[in-house]
């Protein structure tokens, strides 16, 4: 039988009589995406997302029913293709109720398998969490204790009761293995040879040096100060980070073959052509370590003291000289911080001035009631507007009433100064904590932004030097620690591409499907979660707190983790990594806010006592259907209702629990998003080693 001859996307092909187009391509190499085709089942060509355009037709063909004809012209990949394909999965996506990674991971900006790590807990695996943990961020013993918990924030156990313990329960993995005495220390690539130089031994810096390591890259990190940690260090108060814990993380990296040069400075001891002339590539991570001023009369005078600086004194010398009476002014953690360290250096009175109400404090709500619990005060709606010295070296600190006015840009209300009430406070020292600028003047040959912060892209942290890469604070003013780390992470990912000279693409962006915030979650999605109240940290006895630096949170005994961890509702779906709606969305760049209207509501079976089926994912492919009928002989899975209703279910509407077993393997499998999974799938959805990207 002579074979037929067409020409697909410009080449002439030639196959057996009976072929259809998408057998045709994939012969020849050609990916052709589609989620209803099942290689043994007659073709079904509902979903059309395998369209191809044919020369001389109006319409676009199922490429999965299409024969090939003698003749043909087929392109399977034009602009028209690919619009009609994106299409078909916006449209999908519209009616896709689910979240392709748990609201806690999406929310980390490290992007930590938290639901996968919590699992490994729940089941007394700490080990296998560190090792998954360390897959995106490297540093859990410092991040869990000292992270503001952005991925807490968004945990959906908080509809039930209490949001789960994330940070907690990071600390305690990396906690417990550091005391087994067998150190979590991977295995790094063979050498490539080349050299990294990063400034800053940071949370970004140590990151970066981290996954530079262990993808074969020689790194030597430049630090002006004499220990590593940066603003961890010398920001954040030994009694919430103790210092061990610092150095201890910072050594495994050293055991890397990272190389550390402390007391050396960016533009006094090294230069920025040093550097390049020195290394393959560079990256910038000098962090936001430049006080802001309060614009106040006076506050340069000796007794007022910078908050980042005080702290960095501190945490150099624990008996730093400190007056009886202290005002620190700010609301943020630094001010707090401030205010805690004051009164373990010996200070009898300690109080916060801060210029708007409580509610309006960025410190973390804990901290400040910690602070006050210590004997803190807050001095609400006030503000400092000058400052003199006394001949007995004590300071007279002018200061006004605030009223909350209309809100500014930052979408707080404005204080406004109440007329005439001016007054007087006598304080030995004051502690400006308001704020952290960047200087990163010294970066000689580096395109700054008009407010001093180095311009890097967001995704690959390069600067308008091919060569230097730059991340963190320095790049996005004062954040939080775990941004640093996932911009140190995005970083290497970024400069290993470099240095082997590919394309310098960043890490893979990959589409995230999500339900929404909490306010408009469905019941359906918690209702079967039985209250059970958050794990308390246990603290450090009060005597102690005020009058020593020993550390306050003295962290999780081994049978509270796994109480604490079983609480986790395990969101996310199993299937994130093999899901064909995912991959398609990101390779068409699809949306699921382009088409409004009304979606599926939440709907999940788990009473069989293998398979998990949820409807609310499901995209009507109908493989499942089909399977059942063609393939296992019966009926136990069919399409219940018509038009915009209609869904696939088990035959007559019934539980999942009255199908049988025989071949439900085979109808997971050819599910093309993850709404039939398995129950012995596993929850971690990352690999527990750091690898190159795809594609990298």
């Amino acid at each position: 039988m002579e074979k037929i001859t067409f020409t697909l996307d410009g080449q002439q092909v030639s196959v057996e009589p009976g072929t259809t187009i998408l057998q045709a391509a994939e012969s020849q190499g050609k990916k052709i995406p589609t989620f209803c085709h099942v290689k043994k089942l007659k073709p079904f060509a509902s979903c059309f997302v395998c369209v191809v355009e044919m020369e001389g037709r109006a319409n676009l063909l199922p490429s999965c029913s299409t024969l090939v004809g003698e003749g043909m012209v087929i392109k399977t990949s034009s602009d028209r293709v690919r619009k009609a394909r994106k299409t078909c999965v916006d449209l999908l996506l519209s009616d896709h109720l689910g979240d392709c990674l748990g609201p806690c991971m999406s929310s980390c900006p490290a992007g930590i398998d938290i639901p996968g790590f919590i699992k490994h807990l729940a089941e007394g695996e700490p080990r296998k969490a560190l090792e998954l943990i360390k897959h995106n961020m490297p540093l859990p013993a410092i991040l869990g204790r000292v992270c503001t918990r952005p991925c807490e924030e968004a945990c959906r156990r908080q509809l039930v009761e209490k949001e789960l313990a994330i940070c907690h329960l990071k600390r305690y993995a990396a906690d417990y293995v550091s005391k087994s005495g067998d150190e979590y220390q991977p295995t790094c690539e063979p050498s490539t040879g080349k050299t990294v130089g990063i400034v800053g031994a940071g949370p970004s810096g140590l990151t970066a040096a981290y996954y530079l390591q262990l993808l074969g890259h020689q790194c030597t990190i430049y630090d002006m100060h004499e220990a590593p940690g940066g603003m961890v260090r010398y920001g954040i108060p030994s009694y919430r980070l103790p210092r061990d814990v610092i150095d201890r993380e910072a050594e495994i990296i050293e055991k890397m073959g990272c190389e550390f040069q402390f007391n050396t400075k960016l533009g006094r001891d090294v230069s920025m052509d040093q550097l390049r002339d020195r290394h393959d590539a560079v990256y910038l991570a000098l962090g936001a370590q430049k006080a802001s001023s309060m614009r106040v009369e006076g506050e340069n005078l000796e007794g007022v003291l910078p908050g980042i600086g005080f702290l960095g004194a501190v945490s150099r010398d624990e008996n730093f000289p400190i007056g009886r009476k202290v005002m620190v002014v700010g609301g943020g953690n630094t001010a707090i911080d401030a205010s805690r360290t004051a009164l373990r250096l010996g200070a009898d009175e300690v109080s916060i001035l801060y210029r708007r109400t409580r509610k309006e404090m960025p410190a973390w709500e804990e901290e400040i009631v910690a602070a006050e619990e210590e004997g803190v005060k807050l001095e609400l709606l006030a503000a400092p507007t000058r400052i003199e010295r006394n001949e007995d070296g004590t300071l007279n600190v002018t200061c006004i009433r605030m009223e909350l006015g209309e809100p500014d840009d930052s979408g707080r209300r404005r204080p406004v100064p109440q007329e005439g009430s001016e007054h007087i406070r006598v304080m030995d020292n004051v502690i400006a904590a308001i704020g952290q600028g960047v200087d990163a003047t010294m970066a000689d040959g580096v395109s700054l932004e008009r407010w001093g912060n180095i311009q890097a892209d967001s995704h690959t942290m390069r600067t308008s030097v091919p060569e230097v890469f730059a991340g963190g604070d320095c790049v996005t003013g004062a954040d939080i620690a775990v941004t640093a780390v996932g911009a140190g992470r995005r970083a290497a990912i970024s400069i290993d591409q470099f240095i082997r000279g590919e394309e310098v693409v960043g890490d893979e962006r990959r589409y995230q499907h999500e339900m929404g915030p909490l306010n408009v979650i469905q019941p359906a999605v918690y209702a079967k979660f039985e209250k059970a109240e958050r794990t308390p940290m246990p603290h450090l006895e009060d005597e102690k707190r005020r009058t020593t630096f020993e550390e306050v949170e003295t962290g999780f005994m081994d049978q509270k983790v796994i109480e604490e961890a079983k609480r986790c509702m395990e969101c996310g779906c199993r299937d994130a990594h093999e899901c064909k709606l995912r991959d398609y969305a990101t390779e068409f760049g699809s949306s699921a806010e382009t088409y409004a209207g009304a979606h599926r509501d939440f709907e999940l079976d788990e009473s069989h006592d293998s398979i998990v089926y949820e409807s609310h994912k499901c995209i009507q492919c109908g493989n499942c259907v089909r399977l059942t009928e063609e393939e296992i002989g019966s009926h136990a899975m069919g399409f219940v209702g018509r038009g915009f209703t209609s869904r696939v279910k088990p035959a007559l509407d019934v539980a999942m629990a009255l199908v049988g077993h025989e071949g439900l393997e085979a109808i997971v499998d050819n599910c093309p998003v993850g709404a039939l999974t398995l129950k012995s799938d596993s929850v971690a959805t990352l690999k527990p080693k750091f690898e190159r990207p795809k594609g990298a």
